[in-house]
């Protein structure tokens, strides 16, 4: 039988969100197994090349752990083999999880394009297996253009780089560690315990990938599923799928206050709901260290919290990654990073690393409500919250002349003070 919508009203909604995610009420985990439970909190943790702060996942797992450090999750997922990072929306996810994803990506296998290239370029594909097996490890620069014919792809100009990424893609090779970012490549078997490289039956495969979208989500929905399930998947199917799992309980329907729309958490998080509804802290949620009020959070741009629909109604807060705008189309700046107090976004800072000068540069800093620059609580919290990031990024000074405001100057500026007191 399926269980009665469970009502809350927007702070816990946005709450349960923010902790879902390991964000509130504060930092819950340290070290490398408080750098696990992050990464498994998060569901999926989205890797991305760029690097104007620190990378998207360091900056998500920063804001999550306390003392996290980059060789943490190298660790754990190189190292430990307890991740594993997959797809075109590139991502980490549980190793334990691998074969509901290798499903997937059989199913990528008998996609039109892929299949395409096997057409294309099975020789090269056939040649690079044999070579993974012969040499253990091998990534795109092993390979120079000459020895392999140049094709026009966005994966990389030499067919090489795209034959590597085709294995890793339907599951013949996987990532065996990354040189930078660069991925190195090794043959699945190679990686992966023998017990994991097998397939989840399809239907379970469905059912697990559509309560994962949820869990991700903390509130949300299991839909649209033809792309997350890489299948084409009619309405009704969807409606079927979802039927099943709110039957059997996995999914538990929500109704949010000023939030249209069907709504479910995953079954084992009904009961955290009910209690942040009833306006307590779960106590596996209890901080390890400052709160969200003691201490912001600066949140990575791709941090999945900031889905635009849902922090719009939410938390009233309209946030656009304006990295790849046009200077003319920039409102604030392109790696502003939102700024959580408590249990809301009040605002948004742009800030790049000078590594050759040890510096944390702020380009600019905006408050949705001007006047919360007036608040000595949150500006203690501001400052608080950048002074742990000069110490993970190894910055000496934060250099905050382009802020207009005098007093959030101030705040910022003061953090080289306690950074020069702490060293002392």
């Amino acid at each position: 039988m399926s269980a009665e919508p469970i009502a809350v009203d927007a702070q816990a909604a946005r709450r349960f969100v923010l902790g879902r995610q390991g964000l509130w009420p504060g930092r819950r985990g340290a070290g490398k197994a408080g750098t696990r439970d992050a990464v498994v909190a998060c569901e999926h943790l989205q890797l991305d090349p760029l690097v104007i702060v620190a990378r998207s996942h360091e900056l998500m797992l920063h804001s999550r752990v306390a003392g996290f450090r980059p060789e943490l999750f190298d660790a754990l997922a190189y190292d430990d083999r307890l991740f594993f990072d997959w797809g075109g929306w590139l991502a980490v996810r549980p190793m334990a999880e691998l074969p509901y994803w290798r499903t997937l990506m059989r199913r990528n296998r008998d996609q039109p394009k892929l299949a395409g290239l096997v057409e294309q370029h099975g020789e090269a594909i056939t040649a690079m297996r044999s070579l993974l097996a012969e040499r253990g490890t091998l990534c795109s620069r092993d390979f120079e253009a000459a020895e392999r014919r140049a094709i026009v792809s966005y994966r990389g100009t030499k067919d090489s780089s795209l034959v590597l990424y085709y294995l890793w893609l339907v599951g013949d090779a996987m990532t065996h560690h990354r040189d930078g970012f660069e991925r190195v490549y090794a043959s699945t078997d190679a990686v992966a315990p023998a017990h994991l490289i097998s397939e989840a039956g399809e239907a379970d495969t469905d059912r697990f990938m559509a309560r994962k979208a949820v869990a991700f989500a903390g509130i949300g929905k299991p839909g649209p599923l033809s792309r997350t399930l890489a299948r084409r998947v009619t309405r009704d199917e969807e409606r079927t799928i979802e039927h099943a799992l709110v039957e059997s309980g996995e999914l538990v329907p929500v109704e949010v206050e000023r939030w249209t729309g069907r709504h479910f958490v995953v079954g084992s998080d009904a009961d955290l709901l009910r209690e942040v509804a009833s306006g307590r802290v779960p106590a596996a949620w209890a901080p390890a260290e400052t709160t969200t009020d003691e201490e912001v959070a600066l949140l990575s741009p791709l941090d999945p919290v900031l889905e635009r629909r849902r922090a719009k109604t939410l938390f009233d807060f309209d946030y656009v990654w304006e990295i790849y705008k046009k200077p003319e189309h920039v409102k604030f700046g392109r790696y502003a990073m939102p700024i959580l107090w408590s249990d809301r976004f009040v605002g948004r800072i742009d800030l790049r690393t000078d590594r050759r000068s040890k510096t944390l540069v702020v380009n600019g800093a905006w408050l949705d409500d001007p006047t919360l620059a007036r608040s000595t609580a949150f500006r203690d919290a501001l400052k608080t919250g950048l002074q742990r990031l000069l110490v993970f990024l190894d910055t000496e000074r934060v250099d905050a002349t382009a802020v207009d405001d005098a007093r959030l100057r101030r705040a910022i500026t003061s953090c080289n003070v306690r950074r020069s007191a702490r060293r002392g």
